[in-house]
């Protein structure tokens, strides 16, 4: 993995503001965070072998956030401490129906480029799965990218935030993960729904090898060889959504990493994204493999490696 990091500031009130207004909400949570944080532990919890490559600060923040993912399984020695700049923290809104608003301040993880490229690249080797986030410099996700391909290791880009993809250069990737929101700023076109997501896949299924969309409560669609395919939903109480995302992001690597074929790969992202939203917080609530067997009777492949 080769992306962000990030301490979350959570807050969760009965409904997001709107612009100009102001909510009163519970108390004040911090919780490790960041899309390449997230995605790394939601991989080694279900049992994969995750190398991290990424900075934090020199501060009690970076601290906090390497002794979280050490405690998840996750070898963080490609992670740099970054004495010029502070970790990076997200601001986190969350309301009643798992719906939130977040606001990133990135901090060290802007600073990632060359150095973390090259320790990516140490180690790696054809049949490992890259997972590349853009919390972190499009430079440095295009070089990583391109340094996964040269030795024959799969990529995977959750395009989120999507903004610096949009009308740049695209790097190399075999499966390219957006939500509805995501896709539709890519497509230039609004996804609510099937079709639309149907719509914006085939016109960004240039991009990569793959298209995953995912839906929400509706599951996900996948797009591969210009055939759209649905992946059915897994049905649950929502709690909060802040993590699902890289719930299913983490756990199709792992997928892919074990040599399960894409759609299978997908679906077991689909079924960690569903249990991550049963519970609150986003690095608590990633899903492991007793929690996908007890909810949906899903089994997690037994070895894979995701860096």
């Amino acid at each position: 993995m080769l992306g962000s990091l990030n301490m979350d500031l959570v807050v969760r009130v009965h409904a997001l503001p709107k612009p100009g207004n102001t909510v009163l909400g519970d108390r004040l949570l911090r919780v490790q965070g960041g899309k390449g944080a997230n995605q790394a532990a939601a991989a080694a919890r279900l049992g994969a072998q995750v190398r991290m490559v990424g900075r934090v600060g020199a501060d009690a923040f970076g601290d906090d956030l390497l002794s979280g993912l050490a405690a998840d399984g996750v070898d963080v020695s490609g992670i740099t401490r970054d004495t010029g700049e502070p970790s990076g923290t997200a601001l986190i809104v969350v309301e009643a129906s798992g719906q939130n608003l977040i606001a990133v301040a990135p901090g060290a993880n802007g600073r990632v480029g060359d150095a973390e490229v090259e320790r990516l690249r140490d180690g790696l080797r054809p049949g490992d799965i890259v997972v590349l986030q853009l919390e972190v410099p499009l430079t440095a996700v295009i070089e990583a990218a391109a340094a996964a391909r040269h030795v024959g290791a799969g990529v995977v880009l959750n395009a989120a935030p999507s903004t610096p993809l949009a009308g740049g250069p695209v790097p190399e990737v075999d499966l390219l993960v957006v939500n509805e929101g995501e896709a539709g700023e890519l497509a230039g076109l609004p996804v609510s729904g099937w079709a639309a997501a149907e719509r914006a896949a085939a016109r960004i299924g240039g991009w990569a090898d793959a298209v995953a969309v995912t839906l929400g409560a509706a599951g996900a669609l996948l797009w591969n060889e210009g055939v759209a395919s649905r992946i059915d939903p897994r049905h649950v109480e929502a709690v909060d959504a802040t993590a699902a995302g890289d719930a299913f992001v983490g756990a199709t690597a792992v997928g892919l990493a074990a040599g399960w074929s894409l759609r299978h790969a997908v679906e077991l992202g689909g079924a960690a994204g569903a249990a991550a939203v049963t519970r609150p917080g986003a690095r608590s609530s990633l899903p492991r493999p007793a929690d996908l067997h007890r909810l949906f009777g899903v089994e997690v492949p037994g070895s894979a490696s995701a860096r």
